[in-house]
C-alpha cells in the first residue's frame, strides 16, 4: 500500500482515487462511518478505505457528527454523494458501479437513504447498530427528558426496521458481523430484510470486534507504522478483499 495516499476534501466528502483506473474501471465506494469515528473518516478508517482504493475503488467518505435525527442525516449524506456523482458524470467520469458501505450507525444511514437503495449495485453493512438513544448516549437522553428536547433517535430502532422491511428496495446486501462484537445487531437487520420479496441479503461472520473496520487508522496516523497490530491488519485486508470481490460479482447495474 502506498505510504501517502492523496486524500482530497470536497465539502463533507473525503475523496480518494485508485492508483490506476484499470484496476476497477472507476468502480465507486460510498462510505458512511459510525458515530464519532465518522467525523474524520480519512483518519479513523484510513486503512480500510485505502485498501479499497488499492483494489481499484474510487472512494467517497461522508464526514459528519451524529445527532438524534438520523433520517435528516441520511438525507444529507445521500444528497452530498449524489451531487458528487452528478459532477463526475458531467465531466464524463461516470462510475461503472456504486457500492455503498456502512459501519455501525453508518449502516442505518445508508439504509435510510431516500432512494431506498436504488442508486447503488449493493450495500455492505459492517456491525449494524440500531440501539436506542437511552442505551447509546444515556446522559443525553436523560438531559433531553429534563429539558424538553428530542431524546430518542428518529426514526426509532423499531421504526427503522419497519422502514427497512417496507421501503428499502436494494435486494443485494452483505451483512458482516464480527465474532467479538457485542454491539452488533445484524441478525435483526437480516430478519427485517428477509420480509421483502426477492431479498438476496446474506450474513457473513468474520474474526474481529466492533472496531475492526477502524483498526489502526488513528493509531497509525499518530504513532507511526510501528504501532500496527499485524493480526488486525490481516483482518482488515481480509475484510476488504471479501467485500470487494462480492461487490463485483454481478455486472454494474
Amino acid at each position: 500500500m502506498a505510504e501517502a495516499a492523496a486524500w482530497t476534501q470536497r465539502g463533507p466528502l473525503w475523496c480518494l482515487e485508485p492508483p490506476s483506473t484499470e484496476l476497477g474501471g472507476r468502480d465507486r465506494l460510498e462510505f458512511i462511518g459510525g458515530s464519532y469515528l465518522a467525523a474524520t473518516p480519512q483518519l479513523s478508517y484510513r486503512r480500510l478505505l485505502e485498501a479499497f482504493s488499492q483494489l481499484g475503488w474510487s472512494v467517497r467518505a461522508w464526514s459528519y457528527v451524529p445527532g438524534f435525527d438520523h433520517q435528516s442525516q441520511a438525507n444529507e449524506a445521500w444528497r452530498s454523494l449524489r451531487r458528487d456523482r452528478q459532477q463526475l458524470e458531467a465531466t464524463s467520469q461516470a462510475s461503472q458501479r456504486v457500492l455503498r458501505l456502512g459501519h455501525s450507525l453508518g449502516c442505518k444511514l445508508q439504509l435510510l437513504a431516500p432512494d431506498g437503495g436504488r442508486g447503488c449495485a449493493a450495500l455492505a453493512a459492517l456491525s449494524f447498530n440500531n440501539f436506542s438513544a437511552e442505551r447509546s448516549v444515556p446522559l443525553l437522553a436523560e438531559m433531553g427528558q429534563q429539558f424538553g428536547f428530542r431524546s430518542e433517535f428518529s426514526p426509532s430502532p423499531q421504526e427503522t426496521l419497519r422502514q427497512v422491511a417496507s421501503d428499502y428496495q436494494q435486494p443485494r446486501n452483505l451483512l458482516v458481523r464480527f465474532r467479538r462484537d457485542e454491539l452488533d445487531q445484524s441478525p435483526r437487520l437480516l430478519e427485517a430484510l428477509g420480509r421483502r420479496r426477492q431479498d438476496a441479503s446474506e450474513l457473513l461472520e468474520l474474526p474481529g470486534d466492533h472496531l475492526t473496520p477502524a483498526s489502526a487508522g488513528l493509531r497509525r496516523q499518530l504513532l507511526g507504522s510501528w504501532a500496527d497490530d499485524p493480526s488486525r491488519q490481516r483482518q482488515v485486508e481480509r475484510l476488504v478483499e471479501t467485500i470487494s470481490r462480492w461487490g463485483r460479482e454481478q455486472p454494474p447495474g
